[in-house]
């Protein structure tokens, strides 16, 4: 039997949870499409992490779930920004900010497991798990969409959150620019010697950066993340414990003293996949499926949330309740997200470029540019703003809370 509903989620990760989370007060029928069953992971020292900025932990409140993540979020009240080999260093504080943080760091286990609690404590959102997407059909006031295991449902919107491979723009024909970067990053956990004090490091090497960032309740535990040449990864993932503390102690730099231990490997590559729409018919995108970026700066998942705040923002209006799917909407959604997307998107792509290329004369630029950061009120406080997740125009959940 074909059920109806307002909202269809196809992708179940962070940002479809989230707008479940978050759609569940208003009233619409909402269905949850997830294909894997939420994985069963327990704490970790070195579990994987999510640096979140002021933005998104504001929209985290608004959702509910702060609270319950707030003890195990690393804060960070700090940032330092330096290149290999250079003296420039571009810094940002909270106090520069009038906050209490900048951001925080989050275990990955722990955002999931938080999100899909309030989703099933509210009680609104019918979820398909584990459950793949076949087919869809546009029609004129509905979707109808048709399951792996044969069943089906339709809805007056369906919204896509289902990664940089989404499956809903395969089946809709949307095109999608893709720039590999030829790079993976590494990300582990490492204990060091000084405590990081709340700071969280970004050190570009002509490889590509390096980060370290506070990690959980320990001064001493940070996240490591090693942005590797492709043609390399195999080589460092292979590495003893030893030989590749040695290494990325050599990157980093002196500022926490010695990695005293290692935790667990994993190596992801490194792509932009820009959607290029970001709606069709009844249709919009979201999170890694509008845009997947580089993690350099961690801007990803932060530029994700917004843009599920900004579809709150936009359901909430007045006739969304009688068809959320009508293309006024959709419209609004669009243009509201625009320019933020363009802006982050540039902002990293342009990063990566810039420090990752070896020209000597590109360098000397670099170091100005480091050093003009820190020294240029104006400059710095637009990438301070922008990096807070409040640059341009933000949805009222980024800046309220509520």
């Amino acid at each position: 039997m074909n059920q109806a509903f307002d909202v269809a989620i196809v992708g179940g990760g962070l940002v479809g949870a989230s707008l479940a989370a978050g759609l569940a007060p208003s009233g619409l029928r909402v269905a949850l499409i997830e294909a894997a069953a939420p994985p069963a992971s327990t704490p970790g020292w070195d579990e994987r992490c999510i640096a979140i900025n002021h933005a998104s932990r504001q929209i985290f409140a608004a959702l509910g779930v702060w609270d319950a993540l707030a003890p195990e979020a690393a804060t960070i009240v700090s940032t330092h920004i330096s290149e290999q080999g250079r003296f420039g260093v571009a810094r940002f504080s909270a106090a520069e900010a009038g906050l209490e943080a900048l951001g925080y760091n989050l275990p990955l286990r722990a955002i999931g497991q938080t999100l899909w609690a309030r989703m099933l404590a509210l009680g609104k959102t019918q979820l398909h798990c584990p459950a793949r997407l076949e087919s869809l059909e546009v029609g004129d006031a509905a979707v109808e969409l048709q399951l792996a295991d044969g069943g089906s449902l339709s809805a007056r919107l369906l919204i896509a959150a289902d990664g940089a491979g989404s499956r809903v723009r395969e089946l809709l024909a949307v095109g999608s620019e893709r720039r590999d970067y030829a790079q993976s990053a590494i990300v582990t956990a490492v204990r060091t010697r000084r405590p990081h004090r709340g700071c969280a490091y970004e050190r570009f090497t002509p490889d590509g950066p390096i980060a370290l960032l506070p990690k959980g309740r320990e001064p001493n535990r940070c996240s490591l993340v090693w942005t590797t040449p492709a043609a390399e990864v195999d080589a460092r993932m292979a590495w003893r414990d030893d030989v590749f503390i040695a290494h990325a102690e050599a990157a980093f730099g002196e500022r926490l003293g010695e990695f005293v231990e290692l935790g667990r490997r994993q190596a992801h590559p490194l792509a932009r996949v820009m959607s290029d729409q970001l709606r069709a018919p009844r249709v919009l995108f979201v999170g890694n499926a509008a845009q997947s970026l580089h993690p350099v700066a961690a801007q990803g998942f932060n530029l994700g949330l917004r843009d599920v705040a900004a579809v709150i923002e936009v359901l909430g209006m007045p006739g969304a309740e009688l068809d959320c799917g009508v293309d006024e909407l959709l419209q609004r959604y669009e243009a509201s997200r625009r320019e933020d997307r363009e802006r982050v998107a540039g902002f990293t792509d342009r990063i990566v470029r810039v420090f990752s290329n070896r020209l000597p004369g590109l360098r000397g630029l670099r170091h100005l540019g480091l050093l003009a950061l820190d020294l240029a009120p104006p400059l710095k406080q637009a990438v301070m703003w922008q990096n807070l997740g409040l640059g341009g125009s933000t949805p009222a959940l980024a800046r309220n809370g509520r």
